[in-house]
């Protein structure tokens, strides 16, 4: 590994903002791969001392449980991609967040940490909030997608807006197939997201596509939304969601929400929109509760509530319910 020198850090002051960003002396080595883990990562938070920049948000749950999303850059070369920070430009309110910007075009890209979900994107604006006294950190927003940033040379005339006005031009380009989701065994893509500290949900829009590739039935599916709910730590695909597992079932529903660890997808029912599991001659069809499908053992069972109606064909001629 070649020699790195300790990074420089530069404060520019154009018009009535200011960008910080680092650059090494000396060419760094290669970005971080798609899968080695930062320092960040390892440790759960932003650290000091690490190579690659890292922005955090942190949100305060109901349960008073810290909640906290990491956006990494991985690379570290002008060549690939920048970072800077724009700081409120004098007569904002004492309330106007920080503005991260970060993008990536080495193979590791910009890294978004959210629960247990691991985000791959080319560009990301960070929105960061003053934190509150007695707080460690502080809630934001972020938006992430396909796009460029680059630092200006010069301030461009009569633009106003936070980034032109501290030398930064960031162009998002949303497309599908380019936001990369990992939750354990399972790989979904997308081509927007979306995260609002307002409502504490992350929203990823699609097409999304759906694969879980590492078991004996491997599954396939798509959605038209992905939301990450930070507080409660579920993930929920939305919109005419379809699971296919190759041995032969096809489950569709309104909403599921899906568990990695857990090997489970619970697919949500109401009468408007019924949730149902078909594989082969077995058929189960709800209109109020819950559907759960075991990923692994590629089964389900029914929990219809009080109100809901199963209905379907079984080979033992019994739907199946919950053990």
């Amino acid at each position: 590994m070649p020699e790195r020198r300790p990074a420089l850090a530069l404060l520019l002051t154009a018009a009535l903002g200011s960008v910080a960003w680092t650059w090494a002396q000396q060419a760094p080595a290669s970005p971080a791969g798609s899968d080695e883990v930062t320092a960040h990562e390892k440790a759960g938070r932003c650290v000091e001392g690490s190579e690659q920049a890292c922005m955090d948000l942190v949100r305060q749950g109901k349960d008073g449980k810290e909640h906290r999303i990491m956006v990494i850059r991985t690379g570290t070369s002008d060549d690939t991609g920048i970072y800077a920070v724009c700081t409120p430009p004098e007569g904002e309110p004492e309330d106007a967040p920080n503005i991260g910007i970060f993008s990536e075009s080495g193979p590791g890209g910009i890294r978004i940490v959210i629960d247990r979900n691991l985000i791959r994107v080319p560009l990301a604006e960070v929105a960061q909030l003053p934190a509150k006294e007695g707080q460690s950190g502080s809630d934001g927003k972020v938006e992430a997608s396909k796009g460029t940033a680059r630092f200006l040379d010069d301030v461009p005339e009569g633009k106003t807006d936070r980034l032109s006005r501290c030398g930064v031009e960031a162009e998002r380009q949303p497309a599908p197939g380019t936001v990369f989701v990992t939750q354990g065994k399972t790989q979904l893509v997308g081509q927007s997201l979306v995260y609002d500290g307002a409502d504490g949900i992350a929203r990823i829009d699609g097409p999304i596509t759906f694969n879980r590739t590492d078991q004996k039935d491997p599954l396939s599916g798509e959605s038209r939304q992905i939301e990450i709910n930070v507080d409660s730590e579920a993930t929920v695909l939305v919109g005419d969601v379809v699971l296919r597992s190759k041995g032969g079932r096809v489950s569709r529903a309104s909403r599921v929400e899906y568990d990695d660890q857990a090997n489970t997808a619970r697919l949500y029912a109401s009468p408007e929109q019924p949730a149902e599991s078909v594989r082969g001659s077995d058929s189960l069809k709800i209109t109020s509760g819950v559907i759960v499908y075991n990923l692994e053992r590629n089964e389900v069972y029914a929990n219809a509530g009080k109100e809901g109606n199963i209905s379907g064909e079984f080979l033992d001629g019994t739907p199946p319910s919950a053990p």
